[in-house]
């Protein structure tokens, strides 16, 4: 297994736009552990997920109208793994971003590509009826744009192989994150045409990244380090 820990490439400012997201992504996710029962979990995440089948008309759409489930679903998380494992990857690459957007219009950005995110997976999954939540889409965003603002960084790997073999590795981010959205999608391409598979978004995930690389140098103003 191979998890990132750090990049080399030290903020210039405090990432207020990142630690708000982080906030109200942990905030969320403390109410979900407040509710009641499972039941009420689920009423949340199929109320403020988005569900490609409703968002398509072959279901009954649920109250909450569908602008405000595309910005909510990127808040809600469905176990301590999906939390952390996102706010590592966050805390991780959109500093940097964050640095050279600036602090508003990296939480523009931060939203676009979340929204973008969930339209391609609800275009490779029109059928699908699982509630699609998680900051993973908005994430793979940043991903995108942290590959074309910062080519020259590299990132800090933990390698881990079979409980036994653990080490340290540093890797160019022109090589880590291209191999991770090509891992995306190869995983969505296997899963295509599963309308009710459950699981990751990984569409939603290279939608993400796309949008962030497509809209990098609008928000970054064609800066790169």
């Amino acid at each position: 297994m191979i998890f990132p820990l750090r990049d080399d490439i030290p903020s210039r400012t405090f990432p207020v736009a990142m630690s708000l997201v982080m906030g109200a992504c942990a905030a969320a996710f403390y109410y979900t552990l407040a509710l009641p029962s499972p039941v009420e979990v689920k009423r949340l995440f199929t109320t403020f997920g988005v569900i490609p089948a409703q968002v398509t008309g072959v279901a009954v759409p649920t109250p909450a109208a569908f602008p405000v489930r595309l910005g909510a679903s990127l808040f809600l998380h469905g176990g301590w793994t999906h939390l952390l494992g996102n706010m590592l990857f966050l805390w991780i690459f959109a500093d940097n971003v964050e640095d050279a957007m600036g602090h508003g219009p990296f939480l523009v950005f931060y939203l676009i590509c979340g929204a973008i995110a969930n339209l391609v997976h609800v275009l490779a999954n029109p059928l699908s009826t699982e509630p699609t939540i998680g900051a993973s889409g908005a994430i793979a965003g940043v991903l995108g744009a942290y590959l074309l603002l910062y080519p020259r960084a590299r990132v800090q790997l933990l390698v881990w192989l079979l409980f036994v073999f653990v080490r340290f590795v540093w890797v160019p981010a022109v090589l880590f994150l291209p191999v991770w959205v090509f891992l995306q999608l190869a995983s969505g391409l296997a899963t295509l045409g599963v309308p009710t598979a459950g699981g990751v978004a990984w569409w939603a995930h290279v939608g993400g990244f796309a949008s962030g690389m497509a809209l990098a140098g609008v928000f970054a103003g064609g800066q790169r380090r």
